[in-house]
């Protein structure tokens, strides 16, 4: 099953620039600490992520075709490092977690030269499983 939501980090110094864009292409947004989310006529929404540790991730991206379209990605090790910043994050919901560590369990599955990345607790946490 394909996520509802897509991630975006945008440069710092142009969100000022995309957000009142995407207001005027339908989007309604509405401002996180750590992000922007916008809602448009599909189910699918949009979240621009503002914290500082993804704003080398751009430069670190890679190119892959998403449904048909070429885009450019995080890299797995920025997916990786990304889905553990939420995982720790103890203000997430409990089912937001768990969804963070199975997230974190199926990309050490399919790419196993991630797991030598993995903090131990959540390597251990992932042997329990």
């Amino acid at each position: 099953m394909a996520a509802a939501d897509v991630d975006v980090v945008i440069a710092t110094e142009k969100v000022d620039q995309a957000v009142p864009a995407l207001e005027k292409a339908g989007f309604k947004s509405k401002r996180f600490e750590w992000s922007i989310n916008l809602t448009g006529a599909s189910s699918v929404s949009v979240q621009i992520s503002t914290e500082a540790v993804y704003s080398g991730f751009p430069e670190r991206s890679l190119p892959a075709d998403v449904h048909g379209i070429l885009m450019r990605v995080a890299s797995l090790k920025d997916t990786l490092t990304g889905k553990l910043l939420a995982w720790r994050d103890k203000s997430r919901r409990p089912s937001k977690r768990q969804k963070d560590l199975m997230d974190i369990t199926r990309l050490v599955e399919t790419h196993p030269e991630l797991l030598s990345s993995l903090p131990s607790e959540v390597a251990e946490r992932i042997a329990q499983i």
